[in-house]
Order: structure tokens, then sequence, then C-alpha cells
């Protein structure tokens, strides 16, 4: 029997794997039409518009050979609402450092978890 940790799991999975892709459709999938982002950029997205709009730059700079994965990921799961944070290898090759830190915030609609918040960001390098 699959656990909602498990399907958590398989939702950041697939959805890492879409950004590596440059996948936008697959990237969007499984996020709330009210998402807020917290990103390293300065923007701070409200709804799956604007958060579609953040893709396209990082997709042209991520082309140039960087690899986005994911390096550990814990997931805490209610009957409802969940959180998971994760380091990512974040960079290009030549270029990693410190791990990509993730942390979203998911509720489950009809059965199914959804991504309500995603933040991003790098440790400062201080």
């Amino acid at each position: 029997m699959t656990t909602d940790e498990d399907r958590i799991r398989s939702l950041v999975e697939r959805w890492t794997a879409a950004v590596h892709a440059g996948d936008l459709p697959g990237v969007l999938a499984d996020h709330t039409d009210d998402i807020v982002m917290f990103d390293v950029p300065p923007a701070r997205p409200r709804g799956i518009d604007a958060y579609r709009e953040t893709w396209p730059s990082f997709f042209e700079w991520q082309a140039r050979g960087a690899v986005f994965e994911v390096d550990t990921l814990e997931i805490t799961a209610g009957d409802d609402v969940a959180f998971a944070h994760a380091l990512l290898r974040c960079g290009l090759p030549d270029q990693l450092g410190e791990p990509l830190r993730l942390t979203l915030g998911l509720r489950k609609e009809h059965g199914r978890w959804v991504v309500a918040h995603e933040h991003h960001s790098f440790p400062h390098p201080d």
C-alpha cells in the first residue's frame, strides 16, 4: 500500500525530473491555482500564471548544462496538509557549491496531494 509520504516523494521526484528536462507542463502539474512561491530572485509570484512565468529564464540557464536533482528529501504528512524539505544539487557542474534549499507546503485536494507553497533559497555565502 502506498503511503501519503510515498505519494509526495513521487510528486517531488516527478517535479524535479520535469524541471531538469525543461518540461513546463510537468513543472506546473500538481500545483494549486493559488500557489505562492518564494524564490531566489526577488519576485514573490502568487498564482499559477505568475509561477509559470518564472520558469522560461531558468530553463534557458539550465540548458547550458546545469544539474537539478534531489540530494535529500524529508516529508511530514498529516491527513490533509503536509510539508517537505529538500536539498537539491542545482548549478553548472563546475560551479556546484552549497545545495539549493527547497521547502514545499502541500494540501490534499479531492484525494490528491498538490503544492500550495514553494520556497527556494541558497545559503548566504557569509
